[in-house]
Parts: structure tokens; sequence; C-alpha cells
């Protein structure tokens, strides 16, 4: 079975089109957490991993798939790296589709060896080792076919993912994304046409490819143009929550099947305990409650609006 097929087996498994960003501010940890531990990147990695598990021991009943993003892991040198890989492998051992969230773009031997990292394996003398080992990873085709090439052969290789920039959230995104190319088209309306192109060799039973796409919530008019342009391509929809994307708005990037898209919350979920909606109910100690009480309420959000 495919990746895409895996991911969209937890999505019905679960009911549930979400993903949980996992992106570790050492900021936004309660202080009952923290606190056990050292200030210095040894005892913030440590919080880091005790914060994360009790999140996915929270919710990896009723959420498919966590995201990390890399960032908030290399913040903290080799032990925000360990935190990263303990987290992966957790989340995995829980039954949970594992997307890296790295963004990683280049060429040639470079772009095979992120691919080696996250996806494929590390050659070493005659053997060949697993690195990280999750199911998908995010990748930025700025570069053009090159720097996506190594990574596609590794999902056919190893039936791993990647979701590719297409539409990102970021109020921004618009400088270089919509821009007009001469044939008339938007440089995101491009992209997506060569993700659809792309994953043309590793669509699964449920007719989508495991080269998908992210398309950000925040953009509901691109992201039912990108739905048209790219009907066999799923997609990652960030800025749904904290950023302002509504339910409704993301309604429009699924298919009559409720198929289609995988809504990435990192904030709301992992802060759910100081929320207007939850800290009356949960204390700090019990914030890995108010994260399922909140993964619960959007679930429903998110189905009653996909589905009707």
């Amino acid at each position: 079975m495919n990746a895409i097929d895996r991911l969209i087996e937890k999505i019905q498994e679960t009911n549930n089109p979400t993903v949980m960003g996992l992106d570790p501010r050492y900021e936004m940890l309660p202080k009952c957490v923290t606190c056990k531990y050292s200030q210095d990147l040894e005892g913030s990695a440590k919080a880091i991993i005790e914060y994360n598990k009790a999140l996915i021991d929270a919710t990896y009943d009723i959420i498919p798939a966590v995201k990390p993003q890399i960032a908030f892991y290399e913040m903290f040198g080799i032990p925000g790296m360990e935190a990263f890989k303990k987290t992966c492998e957790y989340a995995k051992e829980k039954g949970m589709i594992v997307i890296a969230d790295s963004k990683r773009g280049d060429i040639g031997s470079t772009a095979q060896g992120y691919s080696n990292a996250f996806l494929g394996k590390t050659p070493i003398g005659d053997k060949l080792e697993t690195i990280y080992d999750v199911e998908f990873v995010t990748v930025n085709p700025y570069m053009g076919t090159d720097c996506v090439k190594p990574f596609i052969e590794d999902c056919k290789k190893y039936d791993k993912g990647i979701f590719v920039l297409v539409k990102t959230s970021n109020p921004s995104s618009g400088e270089l994304q919509d821009l007009k190319l001469e044939n008339g088209k938007e440089v995101y309306s491009q992209v997506a046409e060569l993700v659809e192109k792309w994953g043309e060799e590793l669509r699964g039973q449920y007719g989508y490819s495991s080269v998908a796409a992210v398309v950000g919530a925040t953009y509901p008019e691109q992201l039912e143009q990108i739905r048209k342009i790219a009907p066999h391509t799923y997609f990652l929809i960030p800025g749904y929550g904290a950023q302002g994307g509504k339910a409704k708005d993301i309604a429009l990037g699924f298919d009559s099947n409720g198929l289609g898209g995988i809504i990435n919350a990192s904030r709301s979920l992992m802060c759910a305990y100081k929320s207007e909606q939850w800290k009356n109910s949960y204390t700090e100690e019990q914030y890995a409650l108010a994260t399922r009480a909140e993964a619960i309420r959007m679930r429903d959000e998110l189905n009653q609006a996909i589905h009707n």
C-alpha cells in the first residue's frame, strides 16, 4: 500500500482529517513540564519530548497524523534533533502517520541526501541505514523538477510520500506565488500542474497520488482553483485556526466522498490549555486533556463542513 492510501485509511479510521503540528517553542511549554529539567539545550529537549509524548498519548486514537516542524528542533542543536527523532518514533509506535515538515529543496546529490534522511536510506559501507523513517516530507519545488525527482524516486522505492509547496498560507505568499507568467497562469497554478504530473505514477486505490501538495486554508479561492487543476493531488492544508482559515473554506479542497485533504493545526492544539475556549475547563497540568478536547471540537467542525 502506498503512502497516501495509508494516510487516507488512517483518516477514515479516526474519522478525522486533521494533522497535529508539533512545533514546540520552549516558551509555549507548560511550566509544570519545564520546571523538571535544566535550563539548557539538553534540558529543553527533554521537556519537548515529555510534552510531545503527552500530546500524542492524548490524541493518537482520534488524530491520524502528526507534523513536527524541524526548525523547532534544530534550534536546540543535537539534543533537539534527538527530540525530533524520538518524537517521530513515538508517534509511529502509537500508529500515527508522521509528516516531517522540513521544506527541503535542492538539486542533484544534495536533494538525494535530504531524501535519504527522511524517505530513503543512507548508504554506509555495504549497508543501508534508515535515519528518520517518516511517511511524508514537505518539499520546496522552487528549483524545478531536478530538486523534486530524487524524492519522487524514493517515494516509488520505499512507498513514501511528499507534500510539495504550491500555495502557502502566509500573508506574503502572493509576492511570488501569485505572479502571472507569460502564459497567463499564476506561479502557484503552474506548480500545481507540475505536482499533478509528477504524481501520475504514484496514484493509489483512492485515486490520489503520494506526490501531494501544500495549499493554505487562508486563500479559499485559490484552494478551490487548485483542486480543479490537480484532481488527483491530496492537500496538506495549513492556516486553520490561529492563522484564520475557516472550516467552510477548507471544504472547497475536498471531493464528494469527503476526501482530498488533511488540515494542519499547531498552536490551536498544542496550546489549547491557554485558549479562551478551554482555559477555564482545564488547568495547566491538564494541558494534554485540553488538546484532546480541542481536537474533538476541531474534528466535529471540519466534518460538518466537509460532509454538508
